[in-house]
């Protein structure tokens, strides 16, 4: 099953699964953020609108694409704002926007599918103003070699969607030959993590005020 009709799939019970991941998700999103404030958002990979509703608090304007049309139906169920749109999109393509459009770029729980962080990297560099910030929540690689991975349940069986695995120097690497400059690194655990690795891996780039 290829990822787009893994999510589409999973849609039906992603809200409601239990997901320490995606809980974690939520809460380290939330926390890192709160305090912030953007004209115009960028989020990549909505899904079901997990996080939407929270970036629609923090900006003025959210542009929220998926590749998934099961995942961004309940999305738009869920986020009613007025100041959301929903497009269908797939990331690993040009994105559907203008260049310096956003000061706030954000991907959660989306590059672990992704096979080439550079292509994100550079069109990253390319939609944010200068001075705009990209805000990355993921799965943490450690996480990723004892081969955790997306998964869910369908009639008993567990379908593990496709994954690949990114090291933080990948994610660093990546910023850096797209000019991108790493203010802010995270790791997160959940309260169920005791003794174990970190959950989750959080970045925070920034494209300089003085690059083009």
């Amino acid at each position: 099953m290829n990822i787009r009709n893994a999510y589409d799939e999973w849609s039906a019970s992603y809200d409601d699964d239990d997901n320490l991941t995606r809980d974690l998700d939520q809460t380290v999103t939330r926390g890192l953020l709160a305090a912030s404030q953007a004209d115009s958002i960028l989020e990549l990979g909505c899904g079901t609108g997990k996080n939407t509703a929270f970036y629609a608090q923090i900006g003025a304007s959210v542009r929220a694409l998926d590749f998934s049309p099961g995942m961004i139906e309940k999305a738009r169920q869920k986020v009613l704002a007025d100041n959301v749109r929903f497009e269908m999109a797939d990331i690993p393509l040009r994105w559907p926007c203008s260049g310096s459009e956003f000061d706030l770029i954000a991907c959660n729980l989306v590059l672990e599918h992704i096979p080439d962080l550079i292509h994100i990297f550079a069109e990253a560099f390319r939609a944010l103003r200068p001075g705009g910030r990209f805000f990355i929540n993921e799965l943490h690689p450690f996480r990723q070699y004892e081969g955790k991975k997306a998964r869910f349940q369908r009639e008993g069986e567990t379908v593990e969607v496709e994954a690949f695995v990114h090291h933080i120097s990948d994610f660093t690497h990546a910023a850096k030959e797209n000019g991108l400059k790493l203010v802010r690194f995270d790791e997160s655990w959940h309260e169920k993590d005791a003794g174990k690795p970190p959950r989750l891996v959080s970045f925070v780039f920034e494209k300089e005020s003085d690059a083009i």
